[in-house]
């Protein structure tokens, strides 16, 4: 965002004229310098104009744009209150728009294999129990209508193009709702800042039936190019992190797809942690009744992740729970866990495992912290550290909290065969994509020897291939821009 006459921290509505780059205008504060924009490539823009106009009959009055996330390391802590280490990828969201008078809201995305969608713009519904493409465009517009109390809201013609991977583990999903909210912000005409649009984003993403965390969203908006990002919560705030100089990270897609929406898997997860949290404090003699994520149990005790670790220990047992022990535990009713404690589709779950989920989470969490003290201390080994930080997070995500699958489990094995200092699965797992860090300059022969030993020879991945193995480096969080 320029830095001259606009916050940085707030967005407005730009204009660029890409093929040229060369200037912004604010509506109301003149001609501003920006660098070239190279973020969208004119030809796809060119190609979403000409369908637009296609479509509905007129020209886009602006674009918005919104990154997928490759999460380098920390999963499945956000929920739990934790630190993650993210960065934008290139990969993103676009949305060409244009306002109209009536108030109906039409969505169309140039893949086929996402069907139109047209609804009024002042009663909107979603289906949790579907999470088809356009539910994640209406979680971003009715979070922002709800945001500021809004009963009547204006249409749009909205034509979507992405080419994140889907369900893959890079956050198309949540692009998709970013991008709907900022879609949304500047129809309206109103302001927010960066953080602000984060929170509400990932709130709103809820409506899915999704229990995440927000760092999706966070990164989504507060990304930079070229520097990672320390996101924390509560408050919501982002660090830079600078990345070793003399390795890439590489993206490799297992080709098995999870669509954590689908499925009950993650937010099992969120309600094991939650279960945990409320065991742990119930032990350590605290109100658990009023604790939710297990960040509050080490804050409440004022201990450090390593004592975390020592106390998950000694009050949590490795074997599964039944939802009887729960209750006995805790001293609360079945109807009062199911009804005032568990997700609804986690209600009918028998047993929970406690154990392995904390301690999943106060060693990934611990390692977060691990892995920018070494960005930041660059000693000579960093590649090697980092890299041994990976490994054993993608240890604890496959044995503790169980969100692997044989195909990543693989694929992590053929990365760190061929070169690869460090490799785990990032994003939700159970399919999706690995990260790796790499060696730079043994970036040709690692990509070559991963085509070989995973793509090649097996069709249904190979057809895939081109959006699937891939080295990439920070990239800038969402913007909106007009065509000049």
């Amino acid at each position: 965002m320029p830095s001259s006459g606009v916050s940085e921290d707030s967005y407005s509505v730009l204009s660029c004229f890409l093929e040229h780059g060369s200037q912004v205008v604010h509506r109301s504060m003149g001609i501003l310098p920006l660098k070239k924009v190279t973020i969208i490539n004119h030809f796809r823009l060119l190609k979403l104009k000409e369908m637009f106009n296609s479509k509905f009959g007129s020209t886009p009055k602006f674009y918005v744009r919104a990154p997928g996330r490759v999460n380098i390391i920390g999963e499945h802590i956000d929920y739990c209150g934790y630190s993650v280490l993210p960065m934008a990828v290139e990969q993103d969201m676009l949305i060409a728009v244009g306002p109209v008078k009536t108030q109906t809201l039409q969505l169309a995305n140039t893949d086929p294999l996402y069907p139109d969608f047209s609804t009024t713009a002042n009663n909107i519904c979603i289906d949790k129990t579907q999470p088809l493409w356009h539910n994640y465009f209406l979680c971003g517009f009715k979070g922002i209508q709800e945001h500021f109390g809004l009963t009547q809201l204006p249409g749009m013609n909205c034509l979507v193009d992405g080419n994140i991977p889907p369900s893959s583990g890079l956050s198309s999903s949540s692009a998709l709702v970013c991008c709907a909210g900022l879609v949304t912000l500047t129809v309206l005409g109103m302001r927010l800042s960066k953080v602000e649009l984060a929170e509400i984003c990932a709130k709103s993403e809820r409506y899915i039936g999704t229990e995440g965390g927000g760092m999706d969203q966070s990164i989504s908006f507060l990304a930079e190019e070229g520097t990672a990002k320390l996101i924390e919560f509560s408050p919501l705030r982002a660090t830079d992190v600078k990345l070793p100089s003399g390795a890439v990270f590489v993206i490799a897609n297992s080709c098995v797809e999870m669509n954590k929406a689908a499925t009950s898997h993650f937010n099992v997860r969120v309600m094991e942690c939650r279960l945990a949290a409320k065991v742990l404090a119930k032990h350590k003699g605290l109100q658990w009744d009023k604790v939710l994520r297990l960040e509050e149990v080490q804050s409440e005790l004022g201990i450090s992740l390593e004592e975390m670790l020592l106390v998950t220990e000694d009050a949590l047992h490795a074997e599964p729970y039944s939802r009887e022990e729960i209750c006995k535990c805790l001293g609360i009713s079945l109807e009062e866990l199911r009804t005032q404690i568990l997700s609804p589709n986690t209600q009918g779950e028998l047993t929970f495992k406690l154990y392995q989920r904390a301690k999943h989470v106060y060693s990934e969490a611990a390692r977060v912290l691990q892995f920018k003290q070494v960005c930041e201390a660059a000693p000579d080994n960093a590649v090697q550290l980092l890299g041994e930080l990976m490994n054993q997070s993608h240890r604890s995500c496959r044995d503790m909290y169980e969100c692997s699958c044989p195909e990543l489990d693989q694929l992590v094995d053929i990365c760190r065969k061929f070169g690869a200092k460090g490799s785990r699965l990032t994003g939700a797992g159970w399919g999706g994509c690995t990260v790796s860090l790499v060696p730079a300059d043994t970036l040709s022969s690692f990509l070559a020897s991963v085509h070989e030993a995973y793509y090649q020879g097996n069709m249904s991945r190979l057809a895939r291939e081109k959006h699937s193995l891939f080295a990439t480096k920070p990239g800038g969080g969402a913007l909106v821009f007009l065509e000049a």
